[in-house]
């Protein structure tokens, strides 16, 4: 599924017990194609479920709309409990722009929706944040005050009248508000204490709100307003306070309501220095939910300027930003399942196969997916295996001294595995192109002269696939090397397996580009690429065994 455009939808249903409607409303959003659901979050105490999804505007809008038709038809207000605000079967449907969309294209998504939820549901609906049509509309809880119970009563004052719809009270389905919105960031930072007033001394200096401003015996100060006079904190869209992740770790936990203008690295950089001050560190931090990769991106630019580099590579940055804001103290940060757009990446058929279906596929009577497709596989297998002793090893105080040497193979080996992961696909689609080329018309002497030369550039392709699967199994090796003298030792045994898999995937690959060279004409290229593949195995098999001898002799 390829987006050049993407839209984040976060609809809110009044049903958080009932799994045959959530199923619904979620069937509802996948029958949508040029749409991908990527998390439904159900909670039966408030009795609400939170579902998102992404896609291009137009595909979104139908998705929204479809999922909002089931959760109104099933959804009965006049019988819902639960300890979440609402106020209506579907409460609120944000829509935000993620990538390449702007406010101004969301702002009418959320317009259309409105209408139509009117027009064809019967659903007064409310336009809030930046689509608001009114100062006291913009904050939600402004226009929900009082909930669904309030509906009916406050449905008779002119100021109420919704801005789609008749200002009419329905009991089933109650009110709906829809809206454009910056995405909301839930990120928390690790502290090393146990005390958490120290996390909620911390959340009072960085958030928009600040503290209360208090005398020297401890009293509030009281303004000509008659209300608390206020310290505001450091940053503008920041909500904070003190919470603990487990008995020993006390977190400033947060909600960032624009990474563009206040990011990650910003209140990381801050909560460090303000832990300084009472005696404490930021060792690390996690997101909660899921990540923007500009938000990424963004934080890496600013700790690899903070360390004189120049790095342009995108994937380079993202790491560096995870790296540096410690997402993987508490457990491992993936980023295939936590940054938006890595999510929706368009992945082929065969990565995208469960492994039986993928075995299945392998041993039936089509020539591909063949040998190919399972180097790239085996390599695959082997980088994983050593990302998992990388990640086995850091965090762990016996290991202090190569921590920051390991964190850097991990990120080798993870380039390489999304390498090879694509490589699966790329082999199967390149041998196909070969048969697609012989496929084609031999009627006259120039479509002969074509089918000749698209055989051979299939030819060409069908090498050169290989050809990377074999360069990069062979880099695995010097991973696996690192791995076997460095990580953790109660894994070495998986940094041999490691090894050996990467082996198999040159070996494999070697194979499958020896039988396409046979057909290739241009001789000089041949001699070029048989040249590579002699180095190619050699190294491997030397490499193999140097880390065979390593591993048994630990044993």
């Amino acid at each position: 599924m390829s987006m050049d455009k993407i839209v984040e939808c976060v609809p809110n249903f009044s049903e958080g017990k009932d799994k045959s409607i959530i199923n619904a409303i979620s069937a509802a959003i996948e029958s949508v194609d040029g749409v991908k659901l990527l998390n439904v979050d159900p909670g039966e105490d408030f009795n609400r479920t939170v579902f998102t999804f992404v896609g291009e505007p137009e595909p979104i809008l139908e998705a929204a709309f479809r999922a909002s038709k089931v959760g109104v038809a099933l959804i009965d207000m006049s019988k819902h409990k639960g300890e979440h605000a609402r106020m209506g079967a579907l409460d609120v449907c944000p829509f935000i722009p993620i990538k390449d969309v702007i406010d101004d294209e969301c702002i009418k998504l959320s317009k259309r929706f409105g209408e139509r939820m009117a027009k064809e549901l019967g659903v007064p609906v409310f336009l809030y944040a930046k689509s608001a049509t009114k100062p006291e509309r913009i904050r939600l809880p402004d226009i929900r005050k009082g909930e669904y119970e309030s509906l009916e009563e406050k449905f008779e004052d002119p100021s109420f009248k919704p801005d789609y719809g008749k200002p009419k009270f329905v009991p089933k389905s109650g009110a709906t508000a829809t809206g454009c919105r910056d995405i909301l960031l839930a990120y928390n930072i690790n502290l090393n204490t146990n005390d958490k007033s120290i996390a909620s001394k911390i959340s009072g200096k960085i958030r928009t709100s600040g503290v209360i401003k208090k005398d020297r015996d401890g009293n509030k100060i009281i303004g000509s307003n008659g209300k608390p006079e206020r310290i505001p904190g450091r940053f503008k869209g920041v909500q904070a306070g003190g919470m603990m992740y487990d008995e020993n770790i006390a977190q400033v936990s947060m909600n960032l309501l624009n990474y563009r203008k206040v990011n990650l690295h910003d209140v990381f950089e801050a909560v460090q220095e303000e832990a300084g001050k009472l005696g404490v560190k930021a060792t690390g931090s996690e997101i909660v939910g899921l990540v923007p990769k500009e938000s990424l991106i963004l934080a890496g630019k600013f700790y690899s300027k903070k360390e004189g580099l120049k790095i342009s590579d995108e994937e380079e940055l993202v790491s560096i930003g995870i790296e540096k804001l410690g997402l993987s103290e508490l457990y491992p940060f993936k980023p295939e399942e936590k940054v938006i757009e890595y999510m929706v990446e368009e992945i082929g058929p065969l990565v995208s196969m469960k492994i039986g279906g993928f075995l299945s596929e392998l041993a039936s009577d089509s020539p591909a997916p063949g040998g190919g497709s399972v180097a790239a596989l085996a390599g695959s297998l082997g980088a994983a295996l050593s990302s998992m002793v990388c990640n086995l090893t850091i965090g762990k105080e016996k290991y202090a001294d190569v921590q920051q040497e390991i964190k850097d193979t991990l990120k080798k080996s993870e380039q390489l595995r999304k390498e090879l992961i694509k490589l699966i696909d790329e082999d199967t689609e390149a041998f196909n192109d070969v048969m697609k080329a012989f496929k084609m018309p031999k009627e006259t002497e120039e479509q002969k002269e074509k089918r000749k030369q698209a055989i051979q550039k299939g030819y060409k392709t069908a090498a050169k696939v290989p050809l990377e699967t074999a360069k990069t199994c062979e880099k695995i090796l010097d991973v696996a090397m690192v791995v076997a003298e460095k990580g953790n030792k109660n894994s070495i045994t998986d940094a041999a397996v490691s090894a050996l898999m990467a082996q198999a995937g040159v070996k494999s690959a070697i194979l499958n580009i020896k039988i396409n060279l046979g057909s290739i004409k241009d001789d000089e290229l041949v001699e070029k690429i048989s040249f590579e593949i002699d180095e190619l195995q050699k190294n491997a098999d030397d490499k193999t065994n140097e880390i065979m001898k390593i591993v048994e002799n630990s044993l």
